[in-house]
């Protein structure tokens, strides 16, 4: 028998939707997306899925918006779900002390681990052999596709790109090389390629960036990029939108936008299909993928997007009650696939496939070992692959690619990839400067054409009517 609720809305809880009857171009922050739909949809919406009736006095609501709608309905809890949509401030607090309550607006991709072990529990119930899980599977990696906009993106890319490679600058057991890839057309990504000056089949490994100080110049990641190529592996390191080369070419708040998720994630299929063209060195068997932070959110997506992957090793990123705090993780709200999903599902869909789990006590991550980590492991079980499935915890850092992070990471690719880890030596690597990494270096010397504004790149990207 159905369950019926009838929950009344009184005007008093109207001023909870001011926010969002805003101009669409005002925000409360510089970021999108702010994810706005008419609270008359979502009270639609929650009578279907849970099976109730809402009743309303319908001149209450009508013109009325609600800000970051899909994130605050909770599919395991009818109650907590009301309570998000009527919460009469766009604020929240939380206590940290005693005596001490932190107060912040309203994030949709920030939830508490006790969320978290929630929806991972509600999820659970979903599957709970390979073949319910496959199903599952099938449609979060399709349905993640469709949310993320990626192929008409893909339909709309340069199948001839045109590249530009810089002098090959040789170190101890190294070389880097710095590239300008065309992806859309006359819009390109930036990046250095890290090989190995020891000649035979190499691994290949992706490394996208996350938001760290100076991105991929940074000496954290420099080590990273050099110290595996020195092992065996062809390192890729490539900009974030809007940073490093690309601000040069897009300009100054360009990462900020939603189109910064899709675009990102574009960028990382162009570049690896490029990389197998151009390169015959490359062991297709031996293709990874490792980002730190936000650079370890995307490592998710590509693994989603892109079966080629063999390993991956994602940093410092995903958990179940946290999806990114930057519109390049969760601009287009990529965690509402399959119904309402988290990025530790997403990871998930890797499975058996081998994968390492960086995580830390001093950021979101802290809950990887008793939440995520476990949650893992239940699924890698279905392939009897528990062992493939690991996680690197430290408890006593920070948000940081530290050295023991690094090593962690070491370890596994000379694990899974058969590198040499007497080679993998860090004190042996050079670090260059952001002007040696850069392949134009000012927007003057991009080909002609290539320098968009905010507005064409949107126009760039937008799908055909």
């Amino acid at each position: 028998m159905k369950r019926w609720i009838v929950v009344c809305v009184f005007t008093i809880l109207l001023p909870s939707f001011a926010w969002g009857q805003k101009n669409s171009t005002d925000t409360v922050s510089s970021y999108e997306n702010r994810f706005i739909r008419p609270l008359v949809d979502v009270l639609q919406e929650i009578e279907q899925r849970f099976g109730v009736r809402l009743k309303f006095t319908p001149a209450d609501i009508e013109g009325k918006m609600l800000t970051y709608a899909d994130f605050r309905i909770r599919p395991y809890s009818l109650e907590e779900t009301l309570q998000n949509v009527f919460s009469p401030t766009e604020f929240k607090f939380e206590r940290q002390k005693k005596q001490v309550y932190r107060i912040r607006p309203y994030e949709y991709y920030r939830r508490t681990p006790a969320d978290g072990e929630k929806l991972l529990a509600w999820l659970h119930g979903k599957y709970r052999s390979r073949e319910e899980w496959e199903v599952r599977r099938s449609v979060l990696k399709s349905d993640f596709r469709r949310l993320l906009g990626i192929d008409p993106l893909l339909a709309k890319s340069v199948d001839s790109p045109r590249s530009f490679k810089g002098k090959e600058r040789k170190y101890d057991g190294y070389t880097v090389q710095n590239f300008a890839l065309e992806t859309l057309p006359d819009l390109y990504v930036c990046g250095s390629i890290y090989a190995p000056t020891k000649r035979g089949r190499h691994s290949l490994i992706m490394m996208p960036v996350g938001h760290w100080a100076d991105a991929r110049y940074n000496p954290d990641m420099q080590y990273r990029f050099a110290a595996l190529a020195r092992a065996g592996a062809v390192c890729v390191s490539f900009d974030l939108v809007g940073w490093g080369e690309s601000e040069m070419q897009l300009g100054k708040g360009s990462h900020n936008t939603a189109l910064s998720q899709p675009l990102q994630c574009l960028w990382g299929v162009k570049i690896l299909d490029w990389i197998l063209a151009d390169r015959k060195d490359i062991d297709k068997r031996r293709i990874g993928v490792c980002g730190g932070s936000g650079g370890g959110t995307l490592s998710v997506f590509l693994t989603l997007l892109d079966e080629r992957y063999t390993a991956a090793a994602p940093a410092m990123s995903f958990t179940s009650h946290f999806d990114g705090g930057c519109p390049c993780e969760s601009g287009m709200g990529t965690t509402r696939a399959a119904g309402g999903s988290c990025n530790a599902e997403l990871a998930a869909t890797f499975a058996p496939k081998p994968m390492l789990v960086v995580s830390d006590g001093g950021d979101w991550t802290a809950s990887v070992p008793t939440l995520e980590y476990p949650f893992l492991q239940d699924i890698y079980g279905y392939y009897g692959a528990k062992q493939q499935v690991r996680n690197a915890h430290f408890p006593d850092e920070r948000h940081q690619f530290t050295p023991a992070k690094r090593q962690a990471v070491y370890d596994f690719f000379i694990e899974v990839f058969g590198l040499d880890g007497d080679r993998c030596d860090e004190s042996r690597v050079t670090l260059e400067s952001p002007a040696q990494l850069q392949m134009f270096g000012c927007p003057e010397k991009f080909p002609a054409g290539s320098v968009f504004s905010l507005a064409e790149l949107k126009s760039l990207m937008a799908a055909p009517e």
